[in-house]
């Protein structure tokens, strides 16, 4: 029985006393069916993607899973028996169980939320200013921003290679400009010395990655209309007021998806470190630490128990920044 709705013309001599019912639920079942057709069309499109990000990472990561509830070894993948939370968990002297009990776990775990935090914020600071710079109409404008790309375009082994001898004790141009201007006296082992070597990996990861940040970041300003700063001026807005009240808000979805993508990368951080500082204990990260106990130590198990960690980690950093994201698009629609 289709329902008919009574629309009432407005009081006005001009209309006329009878109007006729109109009918209106065709529209609206038109636009859902044509909502549901492009719907099922885009999923067909997405399948053949989806299938292969099934093939390609979901199959490895389930593998990773299985294997870390078992007491497999790299020499003999085959022969295993399931321990249940073993590899996660050991269990105690006394019967109950306790958190891990490796404490070079632990150790990356620290290095890796240090390096994490370390770069990405001197990534972001650095990123900001070189992306306000950029936005400016100077002269060689395109040239700044073509020199800006070459540290992003360097492959990171290279980079590792580069840098190491840069920080070489004897050698390294580090540690002469550093004598020059008088602020070490000496010669210390950037990647030798535990308390050096960390920040070491940090300037390296920093002078490579900060063009990402700042193109990100420049890609947003670029769409914020001018006017916006024009009225601002007018009004007698500082230039600290028109960042704080125009610049920073319009940007923070970009700000927030480079934060997101740069902090997922530097929690994997693996190549840089084990070839800048030979994967020491001072600078070893979570990945660097599953890498060894599957090839060095031949622990497929424990080496799984650790990547799925890792993925954890990664995943948990990846939800709190889209949790914040959210919160943020609440609060400018409110």
């Amino acid at each position: 029985m289709k329902r008919y709705t009574q629309t009432l013309a407005p009081p006005d001599a001009a209309a006329g006393p009878s109007h006729k019912p109109v009918l209106s639920d065709k529209p609206t079942r038109r636009k859902l069916n044509f909502q549901r057709r492009r719907s099922r069309i885009a999923w067909w499109l997405v399948a053949p993607a989806l299938l292969l990000l099934i093939l390609v990472a979901g199959w490895p990561l389930f593998r990773t899973l299985f294997f870390s509830f078992t007491d497999a070894r790299l020499d003999a993948p085959q022969d295993y028996s399931f321990i249940g939370f073993d590899n996660y968990l050991t269990l105690a002297e006394d019967g109950r169980y306790g958190v891990l009990a490796d404490p070079l776990w632990w150790r990356a775990v620290m290095n890796t939320l240090w390096f994490t935090v370390l770069s990405v914020s001197a990534e972001l600071v650095l990123g900001m200013l070189l992306a306000l710079l950029m936005n400016q109409k100077f002269r060689g404008q395109s040239l700044v921003r073509t020199a800006v790309l070459v540290p992003w375009a360097i492959p990171t082994i290279v980079t590792a290679k580069m840098w190491g001898w840069m920080f070489h004790d004897q050698y390294g141009v580090v540690n002469d400009l550093l004598n020059k201007f008088g602020f070490i006296d000496g010669h210390p082992a950037w990647l030798a010395e535990p308390s050096l070597s960390m920040w070491a990996v940090v300037i390296t990861d920093v002078w490579k990655t900060t063009p990402f940040m700042a193109l990100m970041l420049l890609a947003a300003l670029q769409l914020i209309p001018g006017d916006l700063y024009e009225a601002a001026r007018v009004d007698g807005a500082s230039a600290w007021h028109r960042f704080r009240r125009i610049t920073l808000p319009l940007i923070m979805p970009a700000m927030i998806v480079a934060l997101i993508f740069r902090a997922m990368d530097a929690m994997r951080v693996f190549d840089l470190i084990y070839v800048l500082t030979s994967n020491s204990e001072a600078t070893q990260s979570v990945s660097s630490y599953a890498r060894d106990q599957i090839m060095s130590y031949q622990d497929m198990g424990s080496g799984s128990a650790a990547s799925v960690l890792v993925f954890m980690l990664v995943a948990g950093v990846a939800a709190c920044f889209l949790w914040v994201s959210r919160l943020n698009d609440r609060e400018e629609r409110s």
